[in-house]
């Protein structure tokens, strides 16, 4: 697909979508006078985040006490299912991304209510469901549809049946998702942010979310390395977080 039949697409996909429109204006503003502020500190915040790292592994030990290696033994099957479903999906989307930091965030927190942002495939989902079930919890999900190629059928494909009634999926932007989540549920225990890469869409929704974590609660948010909302977040309200490197990228992860 060409980078103009892309757009085309999705703007006639915003149009049908009167729902949509307040997200539709909020990316003209984002693409047009706030461009600049998709990668604002990056340089700084690659800096401060090289210096920081750890591995996904040390993270959860240190964490919150737990060695990952149980994690794709127990799952093995679940694992397996997964890969099999999004090699077979005909529209590509997003990785795995690190499976065992969200499990493991559920177990330490004994986990009731997840939110994550983000959806894709639904590995996240996937990794989220595994520890929520057990407690009979339930994860809630925002991810804006996908307008530009026919995947909306696929949005958490490799999330299998018996686990999906424990999971509500809100299929708006995060501004218009998150409100509709937090109506429905005020106080989380893990917090999962992977959607809008943007400075500004980073920093509402990290702000938005804090305020529904609970004390002791785990949140988690990848890809911190695009711009510095992450860091600049963080020490705005003095959060000493860890830093976790997995797959040439960052996630940022802490307790509260």
């Amino acid at each position: 697909m060409s980078e103009v039949t892309r757009v085309l697409k999705t703007l006639i996909g915003y149009l049908k979508r009167p729902d949509l429109y307040p997200e539709l204006g909020r990316k003209i503003i984002k693409n047009t006078v706030n461009r600049g502020n998709a990668f604002k500190g990056k340089e700084k915040t690659n800096s401060w985040a090289g210096e920081r790292a750890v591995s996904q592994k040390e993270a959860v030990s240190t964490l919150f006490g737990f060695d990952i290696e149980p994690f794709r033994t127990d799952y093995a099957d679940a694992l397996k299912t997964a890969t099999q479903k999004e090699k077979a999906c005909p529209v590509k989307m997003g990785g795995a991304g690190a499976l065992e930091l969200l499990y493991y965030a559920c177990e330490f927190t004994n986990a009731k209510n997840v939110v994550e942002t983000g959806v894709a495939y639904g590995w996240s989902s996937l990794a989220s469901l595994l520890s929520l079930t057990k407690r009979n919890g339930m994860l809630y999900s925002s991810d804006m549809p996908y307008l530009a190629q026919d995947g909306d059928q696929y949005v958490g494909y490799v999330v299998p049946e018996h686990l999906r009634s424990n999971w509500k999926l809100f299929r708006f932007a995060d501004k218009e998702s998150l409100p509709k989540i937090f109506d429905e549920n005020s106080v989380f225990d893990v917090l999962h942010y992977d959607s809008d890469k943007s400075y500004n869409g980073r920093m509402w929704a990290y702000e938005e979310l804090y305020k529904h974590l609970k004390k002791g609660g785990v949140f988690i948010s990848d890809d911190i390395g695009d711009n510095s909302a992450y860091q600049d977040f963080c020490e705005k309200h003095g959060i000493d977080t860890k830093v976790v490197s997995y797959e040439g990228k960052y996630i940022g992860v802490f307790i509260k």
